[in-house]
C-alpha cells in the first residue's frame, strides 16, 4: 500500500481541462486511486485547501469528494472516523481545518482558542464540538 499526496487527489477529483499537465497526470492519479492506497490527515487537510483555494470549489463539493475517497474500500483514511467526524462538521459550517482540529483533539475534555467564529459554529453544532473561546487580553 502507497501513500497519496495531494497532487494525485487533486488529479483524480478534478478534470482541470485548462491545464495541460493535469490532463497528462490524470490517467496516473486514476491508476494510483484504483490500488490500495494510504491518505494521512495532513494530505486531506492540503487536498481540501487545494480544491477551495486553488480550484474554488464550493464547500459542499468538497464534502462530496472528501465522502467519496472515503467511500472507496480498498483506500485506507488515516484516522478515519476522525476524518468522518470532522467531514460532518465541515458539512454543517465548520471550517475543515477547524473541523480537524477539534475532532482530532476528541481525548482531550475540549479545544481551546481565541477563535470567536470557530466557538460560535461549534456551540452550534452541540456536546460533541466542545470548544471553549478564551478571552482576548486588552491593552491597558
Amino acid at each position: 500500500m502507497k501513500a497519496l499526496d495531494t497532487n494525485v487527489l487533486a488529479r483524480f477529483f478534478v478534470d482541470d481541462a485548462d491545464d495541460p499537465q493535469a490532463a497528462r497526470q490524470r490517467p496516473a492519479a486514476i491508476a494510483a486511486l484504483s490500488q490500495r492506497a494510504f491518505v494521512p490527515v495532513t494530505i486531506l487537510l492540503e487536498f481540501e485547501w487545494v480544491l477551495r483555494g486553488f480550484y474554488e470549489v464550493s464547500p459542499r463539493e468538497i464534502a462530496r469528494a472528501l465522502r467519496a475517497l472515503a467511500s472507496i474500500p480498498h483506500v485506507t483514511l488515516e484516522d478515519r472516523a476522525t476524518v468522518l467526524m470532522a467531514i460532518e462538521g465541515f458539512e454543517r459550517g465548520l471550517d475543515f481545518a477547524d473541523a480537524l482540529h477539534v475532532a482530532r483533539s476528541a481525548r482531550a475534555s475540549g479545544f481551546t482558542t481565541f477563535d470567536a467564529r470557530l466557538a460560535r459554529r461549534a456551540r452550534k453544532l452541540g456536546a460533541q464540538w466542545p470548544v471553549e473561546l478564551l478571552p482576548s487580553a486588552h491593552p491597558a
